[in-house]
């Protein structure tokens, strides 16, 4: 059992979980990620580590509610738990002195993208950040973003908050105001990221993606995080979760993380029906 010791509310169903796992705090690097199950009867789901405290022993992990088992984590409080928690899992970012390299971070990808920047800063590259987000009310982890960059750009699609528009329009201004890049982290939905090595691969400037595909065991042994790159089969738990963005193919993968929206839509109007009942007969359903 793992003890969430710090729950926040970022944003409209954004959520912020400070876990004790003290084992896997010890090993994790920036760029991977953990399986967790919330109970004997729930899926096993993949989060992005966000950040580790070695000394505290603890995970920070960002979410947002997307179905039925997110919806459920978002409802537990501090000083609850969650029946496992397996990590670190994935294959570390590759971290050496490239230069000038621009981070970019769209909706919640802004979580996984801080480690990255962080790691990235201390090894001595200059670091421009790129945050957005549909509003204002949705981004969050400004002034984490801004103490490990060189500069920090927001960017909100309402305009409600810095520039008005999209991540890839500031990418693209400092690429036509010839500001040298030498390398692009993107992490966020997959058509901005899709869009973010749009931008880059005119200019052949080396782009890596996150990609957050659909998992059950992490291990690479069930197959359902296969990812075309370069022509060929890899799986996302093992092989990434970081990629070529340059070489990946996303319009396959989005056809594959559509593969089940009617069965999780179909779950989570179930869980909810469930705590109706729970509402209206006061019977406990919470672990069914």
């Amino acid at each position: 059992m793992y003890k969430i010791l710090e729950k926040k509310n970022l944003g409209p169903k954004q959520h912020l979980l400070v876990i004790e796992a003290e084992a896997v705090s010890k090993k994790a690097k920036a760029g991977q990620f953990f399986i967790l199950r919330i109970d004997k009867y729930g899926e096993r789901i993949p989060l992005t580590i966000a950040d580790f405290d070695t000394k505290k022993g603890t995970i920070t992990s960002i979410f947002q509610e997307v179905g039925k088992t997110t919806e459920k984590l978002a409802g537990l409080k501090e000083g609850d738990f969650v029946l496992d928690f397996a990590g670190p899992l994935g294959v570390p970012v590759h971290v050496e002195k490239y230069g000038t390299v621009v981070c970019v971070g769209g909706g919640i990808g802004t979580a996984p993208v801080y480690p990255q920047a962080r790691a990235l800063k201390e090894a001595g590259n200059k670091v421009i950040s790129i945050i957005g987000s549909r509003s204002s009310n949705l981004l969050f982890w400004r002034d984490k973003m801004k103490a490990v960059s060189d500069e920090l750009h927001i960017v909100t699609d309402d305009g409600t908050e810095g520039v008005h528009g999209f991540v890839t329009d500031v990418l693209s201004n400092l690429l036509k105001e010839n500001v040298h890049i030498d390398k692009v982290i993107a992490i966020g939905p997959l058509p901005m990221m899709k869009a973010v090595c749009k931008v880059t691969k005119p200019c052949n400037i080396p782009t890596t993606v996150s990609l957050n595909a659909i998992m059950v065991d992490g291990t690479g042994m069930c197959g359902c995080c296969r990812v075309t790159v370069g022509g060929k089969v890899k799986f996302a738990c093992v092989d990434g979760p970081d990629f070529d963005g340059l070489a990946v193919d996303f319009d396959e993968l989005s056809l594959r993380q559509r593969r089940f929206l009617k069965e999780e839509r179909e779950s989570l109007l179930l869980y909810r029906d469930m705590l109706n009942k729970e509402a209206t007969c006061g019977e406990c359903v919470k672990d069914k």
